[in-house]
C-alpha cells in the first residue's frame, strides 16, 4: 500500500492510498482523485517520507541559548490541521442535517410558519433569496460544503 501526499492547484493538501504507482497514475490519468476542500481534479503528489514510530518527539518549537522560541513549520501545520478541522466540521454538518436541494427556502418558510416539523436542513438557495429569508426573520448561514463531505470515505 502506497500512501502519498497530493495537492490541488488552490495548495490544499490531503492523503491519498493507493494499491501501488500504478494504480495512482491510472486513477490520475481518468480524473478520479478529487480534492476533499475545494473538488479540484488537477492533483499533483509531493515527495513524503515513510513515517517511523521511534518514540517520543522533539517539541514544535525549539528554545535558543538566549531563551527565544523559533518556530519550525508551524504554518504548514496549522493549514493542515485547519483543512483537516474544516473538513470534520463539513462532515458533521451533513450528517446532521437533511439536503433539501433547492427547496431550501421553500422548506425554510415552511417550517417557520409551522406547516412542517423543524428540522436541521441544508440546501441551495440564491444570495437574494437568502436575504430574504433574513429579512423574514428565518436564520440562514451560507456554509458551502465540499462534496466529499457528504460521502462516506472509503
Amino acid at each position: 500500500m502506497k500512501v502519498l501526499d497530493l495537492h490541488c492547484r488552490q495548495g490544499h493538501v490531503f492523503e491519498g492510498w493507493f494499491a501501488s504507482e500504478e494504480d495512482f497514475q491510472d486513477q490520475l490519468q481518468r480524473s478520479m482523485l478529487q480534492c476533499p476542500m475545494c473538488m479540484d481534479v488537477q492533483i499533483s503528489k509531493s515527495v513524503s517520507a515513510p513515517r517511523l514510530n521511534l518514540g517520543a518527539r522533539q517539541p514544535r518549537h525549539a528554545a535558543s541559548a538566549a531563551g527565544s522560541i523559533q518556530p519550525t513549520d508551524a504554518p504548514a501545520v496549522a493549514t493542515a490541521e485547519l483543512q483537516a478541522a474544516w473538513l470534520a466540521l463539513a462532515r458533521t454538518v451533513a450528517a446532521r442535517t437533511e439536503d433539501v436541494g433547492d427547496r431550501f427556502a421553500q422548506e425554510a418558510r415552511r417550517m417557520h410558519r409551522g406547516e412542517v416539523q423543524e428540522r436541521a436542513i441544508r440546501g441551495r438557495t440564491s444570495p437574494e433569496e437568502a436575504v430574504r429569508l433574513l429579512d423574514e426573520g428565518i436564520d440562514v448561514l451560507p456554509l458551502p460544503l465540499p462534496e466529499a463531505a457528504k460521502e462516506t470515505l472509503q
